[in-house]
Formats: C-alpha cells, structure tokens, sequence
C-alpha cells in the first residue's frame, strides 16, 4: 500500500525579492524600493501544487537550524504536506535565492544552495520514497546531492515511478550525465530551452523524440505562452495555453508538473494531462510568487 502519491526530492529554498530601481552594474548603485520572503524550491512548489489539489504527498530535502529553514518547515505543514523526509541540519545555512526585479520586470537571481547540496544517501529516509507512487526529482546546484538522487534511484523498486524536472542547472549537464535519470524517468517535463540545452535539437518534436529513445516513457514540454507539447512515442498532441492576464510567470512550470502528475494519478489521458498541466499554470501566474495563485481541487471543476 503506498503512503504516497508524490514525494519530492530538491532544493528548499526561501525566496528573498527585491524590487529596485534598476539592475546594478559593476561599479553602480541602486536601491531598493519594496522587499518579500516566500518559501520556494522548484519540487517544493510542485508538491505544494499536489497537496492543494488533494493529493498525499511528502518530501525529501535538508533545512538547516535557522529562521529559513523553521519557515520552510511551517510553510509545508500549514500546505499539508507531510515533512518527515526533510533533514534537519544542525549546521551550515538553509537554502536561500536572493532575486532582484526592476520595473520593467527584468530580473537577477543569485542561489545561496546551502545545505541543499550536503544530502548523503544514508541520511536520506529511503522507506518513504520506496512507498510513494511518483519520486519527483528537480534540480540541485551541487555535485554531491545530485549523486545522492542517482543513488537513491538505483535502490528505488521498480513500483515507484519517476518524475523529472530538470531545469537548467540539469539540462545543461547533457545527455551523457543525465542518462542513469533519464532511462529510469517515466516521465520528463523540460521547457523548450532546457530540451534544446539537452538534446542539442532545436526543434522541439524531435528533441522528445530523442528523449523516448533514450529511455523516458513520456515527454511533456513546457512552451510558456504556446501551452505544451505531450509525446508517448506514440501519439503526441500540442495543447494551447489557457488565456489569462499574465501578473508573474514564477513558478509557471512547477505548477504545470503539478497538474501534469496530478492527470498521470487519476488515470487521465496524455491530452487530459497536458489539459490539466496548463491549467494549474494559468492560475499561478495569475498571482505574484510561485505558490499563491495554485489552484484547490474545486477549481478544477472548470475542465469538465
């Protein structure tokens, strides 16, 4: 009996967000005008994304003993997402991304990883990945706990399927270095640059194409304002962008993994899934931050 329909393995991280006058160069100064904390962390976000839809999910990551890592802690327990797999470190610092935004939106984000690259295998609790439907995986800067997920992956039963987001950080470590992951990655979710920095195809299509091959069971791409486009090998669909008034685009696609997963555990259909992927995305970028505009089950009554 699985405990689990999702458990998370990535970064956590507290977003810190400047909004300032401009970007500063070498050698310039700007100032800040407004400032804002929110929790983050691209599975974190997902995970949240399946929680508010209903779904029992848990996560694997490492906070350290300070006011961040407390946050991140309070954040998943009020979102209803069970924290017992993340470590809690008696040293070092929590993760942190100090983002600055300027006023016409352009924005510089610099990564403090923390303790997010110090997880070892053995400190992992590896019972409760094992009793989880989907492991979904996302990005970490570090080598070390990237090799700790590769680790993980090998001892995980074949029972539990894989997701993946790589991001940038992992698509632009190539094919080569991502194939242990990807040839057990029953399905991939990149956005169109991130298959471009993997595959060295720029055209989409075969990008996937070349993604199934290498083992991925499905490839759904993120194509922002273009919707998504969904690929089994066998039949493939382009699924137009839900139309809404666009307020920030953070967290877009963690959303989109959200709904995406959340179509795989009910069984829907490729199509549906990418439906549904899109529509959890719609609403998030609705709002300002990655998680406040995340949709509840209720509102996915809309789709039918």
């Amino acid at each position: 009996m699985n405990s689990f329909d999702v458990v998370g393995f990535g970064a956590l991280n507290v977003d810190k967000l400047f909004k300032v006058n401009k970007i500063a160069g070498i050698d310039e100064e700007g100032f800040i005008i407004d400032c804002e904390e929110s929790c983050g962390g691209s599975a974190a976000n997902t995970i949240v994304g399946l929680a508010r839809l209903g779904c029992k999910v848990g996560f694997i990551g490492k906070v350290a003993n300070d006011r961040e890592g407390k946050m991140l802690i309070e954040d998943f327990r009020k979102e209803s997402v069970d924290e017992k797999g993340v470590i809690r470190s008696r040293k070092g610092r929590s993760g942190t991304v100090m983002g600055f935004v300027d006023q016409k939106g352009g924005r510089a984000l610099y990564v403090d990883p923390g303790v997010n690259d110090t997880i070892t295998f053995n400190e992992i609790n590896k019972e409760y990945a094992f009793k989880s439907q989907f492991l979904h995986l996302t990005s970490f800067v570090g080598k070390k706990s990237f090799e700790t997920q590769k680790k993980l992956l090998e001892a995980l039963p074949s029972t539990v399927k894989v997701s993946l987001d790589p991001g940038e950080l992992y698509a632009r470590k190539g094919m080569k270095i991502l194939k242990p992951i990807i040839k057990r990655t029953f399905v991939l979710m990149p956005n169109h640059n991130e298959i471009k920095l993997l595959t060295k195809k720029t055209e989409y299509r075969e990008g996937a194409k070349s993604l199934i091959k290498k083992g991925a069971k499905i490839v759904a791409i993120k194509l922002g304002s273009r919707g998504c486009y969904v690929t089994d090998g066998k039949e493939s669909h382009h699924i137009k962008a839900f139309k809404v008034k666009v307020v920030d685009t953070t967290g877009a696609g963690d959303a989109f993994c959200a709904g995406f997963l959340y179509g795989l555990l009910k069984g829907k259909s490729l199509y549906e899934c990418g439906e549904i992927g899109n529509f959890v995305a719609s609403r998030c970028i609705m709002k300002i931050g990655a998680r406040p505009g995340l949709p509840r089950f209720q509102d996915l009554k809309v789709l039918g």
